[in-house]
């Protein structure tokens, strides 16, 4: 089963945490019940119940709504079945934006960087 963990900088501050304090209590509660469930059912699960969807050959996200607010939450894998989450975003657009597929891809390079660049799958 997948474990999630956020990116975190060198500086010690999360863009995904730092997205979650700016949301509304319900938004952030379905958000963290949504990667829970991940985390208890599996990517399989998680595909069919819509929870994940995968962006590209490395990127995935989060998939989270509350009433009319959509969140999500680009991801990706390293070492088996850890995940890091790179930041957030509130959907209000039909498709992804590509500003935030390429701040996850920017987000993931960097993670490479400061770590084993092998440890990413």
């Amino acid at each position: 089963m997948p474990k999630f963990r956020y990116y975190q900088t060198k500086e010690g501050t999360s863009p995904f945490v730092e997205w979650m304090g700016g949301l509304r209590r319900n938004d952030r509660a379905k958000v963290y019940a949504t990667i829970r469930n991940i985390e208890l059912f599996g990517i399989g699960i998680a595909l069919q119940q819509g929870w994940v969807k995968k962006l590209d050959a490395d990127i995935w996200e989060i998939r989270s709504q509350f009433g009319s607010n959509i969140q999500r939450a680009p991801f990706f894998f390293i070492q088996g079945d850890m995940c890091v989450i790179t930041h957030g975003f509130t959907k209000k657009t039909q498709k992804t934006p590509k500003r935030e597929l390429n701040t996850a891809h920017h987000i993931m390079d960097r993670y490479q960087e400061e770590h084993d660049a092998d440890a990413i799958i």
